[in-house]
């Protein structure tokens, strides 16, 4: 049987990424359109726990859309993860009448979502709001589009600068475990070389690919190294090539949190539309612990289980092959 769904609570946890407020707005208005009444949490799971659960109507989520960050609030909490902590926030859930939750972030997000589903019995869906791309069972998270919109609006600007002085740059973005913001900035940049965590590149093999590019009069480089690449961040890679490779004058960028933030793009306030719509919808369906994603353009339901063996996330070969293959 569906459960009859009356009270539905969103929030946002872990890491923000640009187009959660898209989404908030999606699934507060969605969830009214029902005749549902609608619950905000503030500060992600650490709400839970604390009671700060606020009513919402349509007008709480009004102009929100081109707002980054989140109008919730997020928060990294310790104590959701201890029995004693997810005991608490369900006896709130349970205070409030809340029968439905949604929950929008990583894969941090959902580890926690799913354990307290599975122990209390709660229905949940979870939207992928992560601007590392890193979750099975959606093509895009919420965030990653802008994220890589950002990243390219400051290479360009460093590229501006590479060109005039005969400069080496060394660009860190994030990606802890997953290349994926790095690869496509690398290709829409056209940056000189890509160091990802998925693929083992020596700094030989770096130094040697930008002795060609001198050789066959570079005017500049730009290498983009993902935060989580296994030889190191931008600085140490960037003090091992001037020890060995000093013809351009070598430079460090690191982007750092300026990847989190601004206004959304285009794609990630409709993503974040898309999967807020249809979170409440797999809710009202009976639908829980799954998360909802974007597959070749159609809504799919992927179980959070699913969604979290982020090994098996593949970066796409005809991308890893082309940034060999352009940037000579």
């Amino acid at each position: 049987m569906k459960p009859n769904i009356k009270n539905i609570a969103v929030l946002t946890s872990g890491g923000d990424a640009p187009g959660m407020n898209a989404a908030i707005r999606a699934v507060v208005r969605t969830g009214i359109y029902h005749g549902i009444n609608m619950f905000g949490v503030m500060q992600g799971y650490q709400g839970l726990i604390t009671d700060n659960i606020k009513p919402m109507d349509a007008r709480s989520v009004s102009n929100i859309l081109h707002l980054g960050g989140t109008i919730l609030k997020t928060a990294r909490c310790l104590e959701f993860k201890t029995d004693e902590g997810q005991e608490i926030a369900y006896k709130n859930l349970k205070k409030n009448d809340i029968d439905g939750l949604v929950v929008i972030g990583g894969d941090g997000t959902f580890t926690g979502a799913r354990r307290f589903s599975e122990k209390y019995g709660v229905n949940v869906i979870g939207i992928p709001g992560t601007i590392d791309n890193d979750l099975v069972g959606s093509d895009f998270t919420l965030g990653y589009d802008t994220a890589i919109n950002t990243v390219i609006e400051a290479i360009d600007k460093i590229r501006d600068t590479a060109d005039a002085h005969d400069r080496l740059f060394f660009i860190e973005v994030m990606g802890r475990d997953s290349g994926c913001i790095a690869l496509r900035s690398s290709i829409a940049s056209g940056a000189e070389a890509v160091l990802l965590p998925e693929k083992e590149t020596s700094v030989t093999e770096l130094i040697e690919k930008l002795a060609l590019g001198a050789a066959t009069k570079k005017s500049s480089s730009i290498v983009i190294v993902a935060e989580g690449h296994k030889q190191g961040g931008a600085y140490d890679i960037a003090k091992k090539v001037k020890e060995t490779f000093d013809h351009y004058d070598t430079k460090v960028t690191i982007l750092g949190h300026l990847q989190r933030g601004g206004s959304p793009s285009s794609f990630d306030r409709i993503l974040g539309s898309r999967l807020g719509f249809a979170a409440v919808n797999a809710l009202i369906a009976g639908e829980t612990e799954q998360m909802v994603g974007l597959k070749g353009n159609e809504i799919k339901l992927t179980s959070i289980k699913e969604a979290l063996t982020a090994h098996s996330f593949k970066l796409e070969p005809d991308l890893m092959e082309m940034t060999e293959v352009l940037s000579i």
